[in-house]
């Protein structure tokens, strides 16, 4: 049997983070993984550029059960904080839109640079076993890794969510703390393509067609690329929008957004003898913009149609309704929303309110992220906070 002062579950961002710090602060952790190698999913980040963080990052473009949760350990590890570690490790890095930063290089530099942090804080790794048993008493967690068995008095659930299983992406976070009385918001894919079907299979025909458009979906929109797939729909602004949908919910797509008010007339008056299909040509890609020609179903010149007709357009191609039957689900899922409840946390520590030296963090818990950076920050902001409550005890 081991000793540790700490045992984190899981070797990715956050759990790497959390054992990192609390290394540094003397304690002994250790980090154990069911997967061979670290950092799987740090790795296929941003296209093999990791996008690390985000400039934009604050707790108000996170989804959570209680959107306030995330507060305290964003406002004391921020962006700014983790852009001075890339930096301390010579990282070279850019920002490439809406405040996304990537490495320059490889993704491999951000685990490097990780295990880095790691090793200088003593912390050892126990890879490519599955852990077969945990147990819990007298304040000690007794955990069964392959043939060992280690304690010690902290545990920290970094093992993530379901998402992208092909990576060893498994709910086993949600099974152990439902066994130590935490509850768990339901899991659902986030960051994910939507799907289509009935009346809209239509649009599937122009998979590989992207334009700019703002996509919503209740009070949520947001501004970016989307994309027409084969199975529906996609791209940034699509799995934006994706976190905040529900079955049986719509999403409302404005394919003009460049386009002012009036737009429309103001083009019958100045072409009048342009017809609808040739107007959408100059503004769309020409196959989207023959599809919503068709789907509008005004023929003719500009100047045969009303002005009331034109405002009619202009309205639905701001608020093109689609309702999606479903989504690609966790397979292709870069997060999840909903996990284990922020309601047994503590949101300054990340340790379980009932079960002392319990800790959960990253996304294994309730708190989901924008696109670009922001799921990579809490993981950061997450594991800082749980390994300095572990190092300050």
């Amino acid at each position: 049997m081991s000793d540790f002062d700490a045992i984190v579950l899981g070797a990715g961002g956050a759990g790497l983070m959390c054992a990192a710090i609390a290394g540094q602060a003397g304690k002994r952790v250790l980090v154990i993984d069911h997967a061979a190698s670290p950092g799987a999913k740090i790795l296929i980040s941003g296209g093999g550029r990791c996008n690390f963080t985000n400039i934009g990052a604050v707790p108000d473009r996170y989804l959570s059960a209680n959107p306030h949760f995330a507060r305290s350990a964003m406002g004391r590890y921020t962006p700014a904080d983790f852009i001075g570690l890339v930096e301390k490790h010579g990282i070279a890095y850019h920002e490439k839109t809406l405040g996304q930063l990537f490495c320059d290089g490889s993704a491999r530099a951000i685990l490097a640079m990780l295990l880095d942090e790691a090793e200088a804080g003593g912390v050892e790794m126990a890879l490519g076993d599955a852990v077969r048993e945990i147990d819990h008493g007298d304040g000690t967690y007794r955990v069964t890794v392959g043939n060992r068995e280690v304690r010690a008095p902290a545990l920290v659930i970094a093992t993530g969510g379901p998402s992208i299983p092909k990576l060893g992406a498994t709910d086993f976070a949600y099974g152990l703390a439902r066994r130590f009385g935490m509850s768990v918001v339901e899991p659902r894919p986030a960051l994910v393509p939507l799907t289509l079907a009935g009346d809209q299979l239509l649009f599937r025909e122009l998979a590989g067609v992207a334009a700019d458009v703002v996509a919503r979906c209740g009070k949520a929109a947001f501004r970016e690329a989307a994309l027409f797939t084969h199975r529906g729909l996609s791209g940034p602004a699509i799995l934006q929008v994706s976190s905040y949908w529900r079955h049986g919910e719509s999403i409302g797509i404005d394919f003009l957004p460049q386009a002012g008010p009036g737009w429309a007339q103001a083009a019958k008056r100045a072409r009048p003898k342009l017809s609808m299909k040739g107007l959408l040509a100059g503004m769309l890609p020409e196959r989207l913009a023959d599809t919503l020609a068709a789907r509008i179903d005004l023929w003719g010149d500009l100047q045969t149609m009303s002005d009331k007709m034109l405002s009619n357009v202009e309205a639905k191609l701001a608020d093109w309704r689609f309702l999606p039957n479903g989504s690609e689900g966790f397979a292709k899922a870069e997060v999840t929303v909903g996990g284990i409840s922020t309601d047994g946390l503590s949101s300054r520590t990340m340790e379980a309110k009932r079960t002392p030296g319990l800790y959960a963090i990253g996304e294994a818990v309730d708190v989901t992220g924008w696109l670009g950076g922001y799921n990579f920050q809490w993981a950061w902001a997450s594991g800082w906070a749980a390994g300095t409550a572990i190092g300050q005890k």
